[in-house]
């Protein structure tokens, strides 16, 4: 398999990828949520927007017990995504569909899967500066879900005690927690990642469980960079 004309093809950690030249690309952000997710004891999972299928091809090769169907719901995004699965040995492990997330009620009976993650676009439409590329558009901006819809989808997929996790931003935090307690999915354990030491956050891992009890534990936090560039060695080794 080859990139086509306006793809690139790269690597990350043990995986390759079609990525597009001027579209949506993973970040930094696909890795530490993928490195975040603790589902040694699950099976079953759902990414909701899928991209190019970069943080459940990770999470497949990671747990080999895991099986992922992964929604998205731009067209070029979810066929990208498929040769990615293709691509990486996936077929069977990783499956694709492409679907308006809202309407996965038509697709799964409720309380089917035994995680969901996503890595959802966290800024309002009319906040920030709107991408001229849809891919990287819809993939930062509320343009085709919202968080609440997101919630509201995971808890329907999700068995109890199953686990949810994200990555998103803190400024959004508050209504992010209550959103997920209205949806009975309750915040169990949460990181924030900051650049250096001594910045402020700049993302935060989320995992909650459906139906659980109200505790909560705050891992230590993520740092990226040292004091100049270097990645820290933590992240370092989150890459190998």
């Amino acid at each position: 398999m080859k990139p086509e004309h306006n793809e690139t093809l790269d690597s990350i950690k043990n995986i390759k990828l079609f990525q597009a030249i001027d579209g949506y690309r993973f970040s930094i952000d696909a890795v530490l949520l993928e490195n975040f997710i603790s589902a040694k004891r699950l099976e079953k999972g759902v990414e909701l927007g899928a991209g190019s299928g970069v943080i459940s091809i990770l999470l497949a090769k990671r747990l080999k017990q895991v099986y992922v169907t992964a929604v998205e719901i731009q067209k070029k995004l979810a066929e990208r995504a498929r040769r990615n699965v293709s691509l990486n040995d996936l077929d069977g492990r990783v499956e694709i569909i492409e679907k308006d997330m809202r309407a996965l009620k038509e697709v799964f009976p409720a309380n089917k899967f035994d995680f969901v993650f996503s890595n959802p676009p966290f800024r309002k439409t009319r906040t920030g500066r709107l991408s001229i590329y849809e891919e990287r558009a819809v993939a930062r901006h509320e343009i085709e879900i919202t968080l609440p819809d997101l919630i509201n989808t995971a808890s329907y997929l999700l068995k109890h005690s199953g686990k949810f996790f994200m990555i998103y931003h803190p400024f959004r935090l508050a209504e992010l927690t209550s959103l997920l307690q209205q949806s009975r999915l309750e915040p169990k354990r949460m990181r924030f990642v900051h650049s250096r030491i001594g910045e402020e956050a700049k993302m935060v891992l989320i995992e909650a469980v459906k139906g659980s009890g109200a505790w909560l534990k705050i891992a230590p936090p993520v740092y990226l960079y040292e004091e100049g560039t270097e990645y820290t060695a933590e992240l370092n080794k989150i890459l190998m």
